[in-house]
């Protein structure tokens, strides 16, 4: 079996380019800081290069609120923390706020109010320079390698639900991790592997095999057993992903070169999915390795 472990460094920010498709339901979505923290470039310009394409629909912001997670949050503890938590193959839900280095003062005085009971994403909202502050501070779900190393020992080192402080580059932050999870799995798979597979009735019945594409390009040339999703009508299947599909299955993604297809796949590793699987090259790659009845177009 042809499959590789994708490395979220050696993408050309794909998660962003979905993550940034801000709707009004639900879904946890990434900000642009997270690249930020692992380039070595400068803050400001990465805020303006890291924008999603233009070709990429847009949607009405999601403002993030603490109610949007039903966690309670505690009241006077903000916590200074260096152990481990044992968190190997684990992801974090984390929101924080960022201030400047020299900003010690300002700090001093967010801590001080959040173990009054302020809550953290109402001071990032007022105070943060990070982009993220449009979302009340939230990051989404992150993993290791996606952060400079001193967010990464902080964000999983945490307790769950309290406040921690850390230092990086671009100043000084306060987080918190509101949740986590088993680590999901985003693996490409080589068209010749899913033609083979695509031989076997039982794995129509066992995969979820979804094609981004648009209508016309889908008259072009298809692949058996694959659900239309057009990307540009994300809008309208993107609220209810999970009531059409399981995230505990396996799912494919298909497109023309693989390159929207990653893009989706990131996104439903956002939304939860646990084994999700992008086709290598496209159904362009299909038909010149697997499968040359296919059309090309």
């Amino acid at each position: 079996m042809i499959m590789s472990r994708v490395n979220p460094k050696s993408l050309s920010s794909p998660t962003i380019l979905l993550s940034n498709l801000r709707v009004s339901f639900p879904s946890i979505s990434r900000s642009r800081f997270l690249f930020s923290l692992s380039k070595p470039q400068s803050f400001n310009k990465l805020m303006i290069s890291n924008r999603p394409n233009s070709w990429l629909p847009s949607f009405p912001t999601l403002r993030w609120g603490p109610s949007m997670f039903n966690h309670q949050r505690p009241l006077g503890r903000v916590y200074f923390s260096s152990q481990t938590n044992g968190r190997e193959n684990k992801e974090v839900l984390v929101q924080h706020l960022l201030v400047n280095e020299s900003d010690l003062k300002l700090l001093v005085e967010l801590q001080e109010k959040i173990a009054r009971g302020v809550d953290l994403s109402d001071l990032a909202a007022e105070h943060s320079i990070c982009p993220s502050k449009e979302n009340g501070g939230m990051l989404g779900w992150i993993r290791r390698g996606q952060t400079v190393p001193e967010f990464e020992e902080a964000a999983f080192t945490a307790p769950l639900e309290q406040v921690v402080r850390c230092k990086t580059k671009f100043g000084w932050h306060l987080l918190q991790v509101l949740s986590e999870r088993d680590e999901c799995m985003l693996e490409e798979i080589a068209p010749e592997e899913l033609h083979a597979k695509l031989q076997d009735p039982g794995f129509l019945d066992e995969a979820q095999l979804i094609d981004v594409r648009e209508p016309e390009e889908v008259a072009k040339a298809s692949l058996p057993g694959f659900k239309m999703l057009p990307l540009r009508q994300f809008g309208t299947w993107g609220p209810v992903i999970t009531d059409e599909f399981d995230p505990a299955k396996d799912t494919y993604i298909l497109c023309h070169h693989g390159v929207r297809s990653m893009q989706v796949a990131n996104w439903l590793q956002s939304q939860g999915f646990k084994r999700v699987f992008n086709v290598t090259g496209g159904i362009n790659a299909y038909s010149l390795k697997a499968d040359s009845s296919v059309p090309t177009y």
